[in-house]
């Protein structure tokens, strides 16, 4: 019995040792392209290249109009997909009744998820660029990417709302409250730190996409700020991939650094995500999402 309860006990040894390592396997690429761009990247970082347009066709200089073009098209981004993203979301769990249309619904909205960034990309300046006249610009680029990211939004409101426990919606409409109201009052608030998340989380995504601006939005060479939302701007993936691809003699701390900063707002921004999600959940005690 007791060599019994060893073998058991050395097999569960064995396999958490096996688990742990795979683990680290699995994370080993990951630290060592981060390691690469930090060591890489690092000695470029300066106020001067944070803060000043590029120069000499991009041999020099720093990325704050790619920077700034890159919070422009998130931003705009963002007032596409959150609002219609979230109002999706809550009428596929609270409103839709269940039957073919509802599950065509859902899986539409699972496959556009899926769908290859670059055909987003063609269907903006098919649509945008060329059918309404919108040119390459931060509009274009902005109603692309809002759709791009459009099913992560609906997904992950749907999930937060579907995990608000049943009792508080019965609650609400036993005490004499409307439909709406249950919703306003009891299920977004409940369903509120997994639909940040999902907006966080979305908004990092349209911050590190490439091919999607390069038909809509993104200019070769543009060291100065757009006058108006249909002017074309430069942004961080796009000036990464001109400097990586189309730029001769480019220094390299110049490509490492874009891809440094790019990487940071990715991950800082995965990072207020969790925070976020973590504290808002701790804030309701545990319940809801």
């Amino acid at each position: 019995m007791r060599r019994t309860r060893l073998a058991k006990r050395r097999a569960e040894q064995s396999a958490f040792s096996l688990l742990g390592f795979l683990s680290l396997l699995a994370l080993a690429p990951l630290i060592v392209i981060v390691g690469y761009v930090v060591v890489g990247g690092l000695p470029a970082i300066s106020w001067e290249f944070l803060f000043e347009g590029p120069s000499n066709m991009m041999r020099s200089g720093g990325i704050f109009p790619a920077l700034v073009g890159t919070f422009l098209l998130v931003l705009g981004s963002s007032l596409v997909a959150v609002p219609l993203g979230v109002a999706g979301g809550l009428y596929l769990s609270e409103y839709a009744r269940p039957g073919f249309f509802t599950r065509l619904m859902r899986l539409a909205v699972l496959n556009l998820a899926g769908v290859p960034s670059v055909v987003y990309g063609l269907f903006g300046l098919s649509v945008f660029v060329i059918l309404l006249g919108m040119g390459v610009s931060v509009m274009a680029g902005s109603l692309t990417l809002g759709i791009l990211v459009l099913p992560v939004v609906i997904a992950a409101t749907e999930e937060a709302a579907r995990n608000v426990p049943d009792g508080h919606r019965h609650a609400s409409l036993a005490l004499g409250a409307t439909k709406w109201a249950t919703v306003r009052q009891v299920v977004i608030p409940g369903a509120t730190p997994g639909i940040l998340t999902g907006v966080i989380l979305a908004v990092s995504r349209v911050a590190g996409e490439t091919a999607p601006i390069m038909f809509t939005a993104a200019a070769f060479f543009l060291p100065r700020l757009p006058d108006s939302p249909f002017d074309p701007v430069m942004a961080l993936p796009y000036h990464l991939y001109v400097l990586s691809s189309e730029v001769a003699q480019a220094d390299p701390k110049l490509r490492l650094g874009t891809a440094l900063v790019l990487l940071t707002l990715v991950l800082v921004s995965n990072l207020f995500a969790v925070i976020l999600r973590t504290r808002m959940r701790a804030k309701q005690g545990g319940g809801g999402v």
